[in-house]
């Protein structure tokens, strides 16, 4: 895994070793980027379930002014503090070791332009990522969301329940599908 453009561009990531963390895959990486290219200038990119923190490291080497990592597994916060340091880019990156539901209600004090919700596949955790923005009023109409599962039909048909939330796009790589929302006022 390596950062594939920017100022930290070729830089080879760190990973978890097993099972308990799945990285998004370079070309489901580089196809996001791709799409969102020009939304990332100077925005404030949220990436909720981190990881090895690639998304969000990606997006401030590519101009993001702002990446918030947030992950709670031990392991994967000292992979993310390796990947930080060794990419150079700590002066804007924020790093939150804990729950994601914790961060947004207690901590989210900045409205993100880009939010990235990729949690373990077979939890509900991505909606709940949303609803959990909504009740904190973090969403700007502006901002985009992504959402990355192998539950797709399940996760659009909750989506499509909630209210202002509007599916923009869905891409489907494999069996991995990637669902762009913005909450509409």
């Amino acid at each position: 895994m390596r950062i594939i453009a920017g100022k930290a561009r070729a830089t080879k990531l760190y990973t978890l070793e097993g099972l308990e963390t799945r990285p998004t895959l370079d070309r489901v990486k580089e196809s996001i980027f791709n799409i969102i290219q020009n939304e990332i200038p100077e925005s404030i990119f949220l990436d909720l379930f981190s990881g090895s923190g690639a998304m969000g490291l990606e997006a401030v080497s590519r101009g993001a002014k702002k990446a918030i990592l947030c992950e709670k597994a031990p392991k994967a916060i000292a992979i993310i503090q390796k990947n930080i340091e060794k990419t150079h880019l700590e002066k804007q990156v924020e790093l939150y070791k804990g729950d994601y539901a914790e961060y947004i209600k207690a901590h989210l004090t900045q409205k993100p332009d880009i939010v990235y919700i990729d949690p373990p596949y077979q939890t509900n955790d991505a909606v709940n990522a949303v609803k959990k923005l909504q009740q904190k009023q973090a969403l700007k109409s502006s901002t985009l969301g992504i959402i990355e599962t192998d539950r797709e039909t399940e996760i659009i048909n909750e989506l499509e329940n909630m209210k202002q939330i509007k599916i923009e796009q869905i891409r489907k790589y494999g069996r991995v599908s990637l669902i762009f929302f913005k909450q509409h006022c």
